[in-house]
C-alpha cells in the first residue's frame, strides 16, 4: 500500500513537470519580430577601416525570419546592397543584376569631403538565402570583409504593413521612381516595433487579437501556478 501511494506521489510529480515544461514550450514559441544591427556596436565598414568587424560571424549566432529588421548604421562612404543573387554576391557588383534580384538600399558618396552617419533599416521579406554587400569602390569594401549572407525562414510570415501586390516595382526598377538610385529607406515609419504595424483591421481580427492577450494571461497564470507547485 506503502509503495502504491509513493508510485502514485512520483507519477502526479512527473506529470506537472511534464505540462511545466510542454507549457513553457509553448508559450516561448510565440515570438515578436525582431530587429537586429549588423555588426552590433561596429557598425557597417569593412575591414580597412575597422579591422575586428566578421559580419558572417556576427550572422551565425542569430535566427533570421520574415519581418524581422537588419539595421545599418554606417556612413555614406559606404554602400547597402541586398541581393538573392549568389553570382552577384560573389562578384561583388550588381551592375549585372537582373530586375528583382538585388536592392540598393544606400548608396556611398566618395566625393563627399565629410563622411556623414546614415542609418538604414531593411526588412526581410523573402525566405531563404538573403545576401549583402557595398559594392563601391569596384568592390573593394565587400572583398574587404563587408559581406554576409543569411538565411531567412518563415517564422510567422510577413506582417501586413510589409506585403506588397505581386506586380509592384522593385525599388531598383526603372519603374519605381524618377531617381535612378533607390530611396534611403522605403519602409514603414515604425521599423523599430514592425509587430506593433498600425494597418485596417476588421472586427473578427480585433476579437481574435483580444482572445489571443486573454488566453495569453491565463496561460502565464497557469504557468505560474504550476511553477509553484512544481518547486514544492
Amino acid at each position: 500500500m506503502m509503495e502504491q501511494r509513493r508510485y502514485s506521489s512520483t507519477s502526479v510529480l512527473q506529470f506537472f513537470t511534464i505540462s511545466c515544461l510542454l507549457l513553457l514550450s509553448f508559450s516561448g514559441s510565440v515570438t515578436a519580430y525582431k530587429n537586429y544591427t549588423v555588426g552590433d556596436s561596429l557598425g557597417w565598414y569593412d575591414t580597412l577601416e575597422k579591422p575586428s568587424v566578421n559580419y558572417q560571424k556576427w550572422a551565425e549566432t542569430k535566427n533570421f525570419s520574415l519581418g524581422d529588421f537588419l539595421i545599418f548604421n554606417t556612413d555614406n562612404n559606404h554602400s547597402i546592397v541586398q541581393t538573392y543573387n549568389f553570382t552577384i554576391y560573389k562578384l561583388c557588383d550588381y551592375n549585372d543584376a537582373l530586375q528583382n534580384d538585388t536592392i540598393e538600399w544606400s548608396a556611398a558618396n566618395p566625393s563627399a569631403t565629410a563622411p556623414y552617419p546614415v542609418s538604414v533599416a531593411v526588412p526581410l521579406v523573402k525566405e531563404g538565402m538573403n545576401y549583402f554587400f557595398s559594392s563601391d569602390y569596384d568592390g573593394e569594401q565587400c572583398k574587404n570583409g563587408q559581406q554576409f549572407k543569411i538565411n531567412v525562414t518563415h517564422g510567422q510570415g510577413l506582417p501586413k504593413s510589409l506585403e506588397e501586390p505581386d506586380d509592384a516595382p522593385a525599388p531598383n526598377s526603372p519603374d519605381f521612381g524618377s531617381d535612378d538610385s533607390a530611396p534611403d529607406t522605403i519602409v514603414p515609419s515604425n521599423f523599430n516595433h514592425p509587430i506593433e504595424e498600425e494597418s485596417d483591421k476588421d472586427e473578427g481580427s480585433g476579437s481574435f487579437s483580444l482572445l489571443f492577450n486573454s488566453l495569453d494571461l491565463k496561460l502565464n497564470g497557469l504557468l505560474i501556478l504550476l511553477g509553484i507547485f512544481c518547486i514544492f
